[in-house]
């Protein structure tokens, strides 16, 4: 039977239509749902950088990103539940208070991928765990420390004597004292992941006993620096926009790396339990050393010179900083 040049034609657009009907729910389906539960506040610096991440696939169109913030720990197993009930293809949080809970849900959803901040080990099929290994910008922060102080006398105020806040303090020391082996150190936990006021009155007291740079691990310590006009040096993102006489410099932690790796294993259905730590490394952009910005022109020429040898011979492999998670001591006198 032969067919007009009009039926060849209507045959053809049918067919282009159906083939667009085909494809849409496949280019549906290309956006993982993915949902992110968090203890504190989105706004807290830690699990920002992860929300700053989802929220780029998201802009981006991978995925529909969801999340819960201020999770009380007797609400996370639910919430995790939950959401791995509602089909979400990866679920992302902090599990280092609860462990067992997130866990426990990994095993009943072995067929929801699991990203969570740990200390613990990866556990078959499909816990995976991250943390921020950013120890060689936290290095470098710690040299220029060392190098802007004039006491000698640098404070650091932490939330948790846990290892990935441990790590990171004591490169930071290790740091400090590649320029100044004298330096003495001043360290206090305040027993919180966030409580702005009680680390601001930390760093007071620390003020008070001649500290004149901080280690600004938690909110509240660069507001006291800036009240008593010394210096501070931030953690895992960049204030000095909002600190620009007070914060010199900043070890940044880029949680891109991690997420775009998990979302391509979930795609590629290649997602499995695996230690993602490595991609907080500067090697991968993982970690940086924010740029100087206001300080630029503050930070003796010597000092940049000697900071700047330090990142290119860990960029080739050439310094490495250990990774210490034992709990930082101070040895101020």
């Amino acid at each position: 039977m032969f067919l007009s040049r009009r039926q060849v034609i209507a045959a053809a657009v049918a067919a282009g239509m159906s083939l667009a009907l085909a494809a849409a729910p496949a280019a549906a389906q290309s956006r993982l749902k993915v949902a992110a539960v968090y203890t504190v506040p989105v706004g807290q610096l830690w699990v920002g950088r992860i929300d700053k991440a989802l929220k780029a696939a998201a802009a981006r169109g991978e995925i529909d990103y969801v999340f819960s913030e201020n999770v009380a720990a007797a609400d996370y197993e639910r919430v995790l539940a939950e959401y791995a009930e509602q089909g979400h293809a990866l679920i992302v949080g902090e599990a280092f208070a609860m462990e067992d809970e997130a866990r426990k849900v990994a095993r009943k959803f072995p067929k929801t991928a699991f990203l969570m901040g740990s200390s613990g080990k990866p556990a078959r099929p499909n816990f995976a765990v991250f943390d921020n290994y950013i120890v060689e910008p936290a290095f470098l922060t710690g040299m220029i420390a060392a190098g802007m102080s004039k006491s000698g006398k640098i404070g650091l105020v932490a939330g948790y004597p846990v290892a990935e806040t441990n790590r990171l303090m004591n490169a930071f020391m290790a740091g400090a004292r590649d320029v100044n082996p004298k330096a003495r150190f001043h360290v206090t936990f305040i027993d919180s992941w966030f409580d702005p006021p009680k680390a601001k009155q930390a760093a007071f007291a620390m003020i008070d006993q001649g500290v004149d740079v901080l280690y600004a691990e938690r909110f509240g310590v660069s507001d006291a620096a800036k009240e008593r006009k010394v210096l501070a040096i931030g953690n895992v993102i960049n204030t000095q926009d909002k600190y620009p006489e007070t914060v010199v410099a900043s070890a940044l932690w880029n949680m891109e790396p991690t997420i775009d790796a998990a979302l391509a294993a979930v795609k590629a259905r290649k997602f499995k339990a695996e230690d993602y730590g490595r991609y907080s490394m500067m090697k991968v952009g993982g970690g940086e050393l924010a740029p100087l910005g206001t300080f630029e022109d503050k930070v003796p020429a010597a000092l940049k010179a000697k900071v700047a040898a330090r990142e290119k011979a860990m960029r080739e492999g050439k310094f490495k900083v250990r990774i210490n998670n034992a709990e930082p001591r101070g040895n101020a006198r």
